[in-house]
């Protein structure tokens, strides 16, 4: 079965599931209602509009580059009550969050239907001339590069693609041989993540689906640069800590 093949990097992303009021988490990759999200935002599809051909697409991630998880804190001043009414009082009308992310990540992301479609024709045009701006997660947080890959239109299947596919980022000598994480959507996973969508995002209703995630050497760590573009990722600055650190 084919799969279209994604690139999600930037220097600030954002993959939440259980945001609530003051906190905004972020899971340690891209959520699955997030990427089909993307993908409604290229074909230029409503919040309100059916995503049931999307529902069904097989997802997987490599994690080229792990991300390190941070924290932003968030103060907003003078907000408005339901009533649309400023609170009585002043020490109410302040609303402080924390909003978490991860810093300088890459992922290849697979999606991968159940029978031969033309729909991953016309998820990868799609890509190549978006409706509206992608973002990873949060819309502030831009890709560093593009989503859409060239050769993203694959012939092999899910598995086979994330694990042939070239890195997308350049592998240094300390790195090498490095194993690299795959989270793979399968019937049977050991984990569980509520990010399958039920609904449209106007509606937001969600139920649960299984990955599997290992740990696995890649056979080449030569970088993929597709097209002309520069190679935007490597001119980043690279954080010192490790990605299990937060900021204070």
């Amino acid at each position: 079965m084919p799969t279209l093949l994604l690139c999600l990097a930037g220097p600030m992303q954002s993959w939440g599931t259980r945001s609530r009021f003051e906190e905004r988490d972020t899971g340690l990759e891209p959520s699955k209602s997030a990427v089909l999200g993307l993908l409604c935002a290229a074909l230029g599809r409503d919040r309100s509009q059916t995503i049931d051909d999307l529902t069904p697409l097989r997802m997987g991630v490599r994690v080229d580059r792990e991300g390190i998880l941070k924290r932003d804190y968030h103060t907003a001043q003078e907000v408005i009550q339901a009533d649309g009414r400023l609170n009585s009082s002043p020490s109410m009308r302040n609303v402080i969050s924390e909003r978490y992310y991860l810093a300088d990540a890459v992922f290849l992301v697979g999606l991968e239907p159940p029978s031969p479609t033309p729909l991953l024709d016309e998820l990868h045009q799609a890509l190549k001339n978006p409706h509206w701006p992608l973002f990873l997660g949060r819309k502030a947080f831009v890709p560093s590069q593009s989503v859409f890959l060239a050769d993203g239109l694959d012939e092999l299947s899910l598995e086979q693609s994330l694990k042939s596919y070239p890195l997308l980022v350049q592998a240094g000598e300390e790195q090498a041989p490095k194993k690299y994480r795959f989270i793979l959507e399968t019937p049977k996973g050991s984990h569980l993540r509520y990010d399958q969508p039920a609904s449209s995002f106007a509606e937001r209703h969600f139920l649960p689906r299984r990955v599997e995630i290992t740990s696995e050497s890649l056979a080449s760590h030569s970088p993929h640069r597709h097209g002309d573009e520069p190679e935007v990722l490597n001119a980043l600055p690279r954080p010192t800590q490790t990605r299990s650190q937060t900021s204070s």
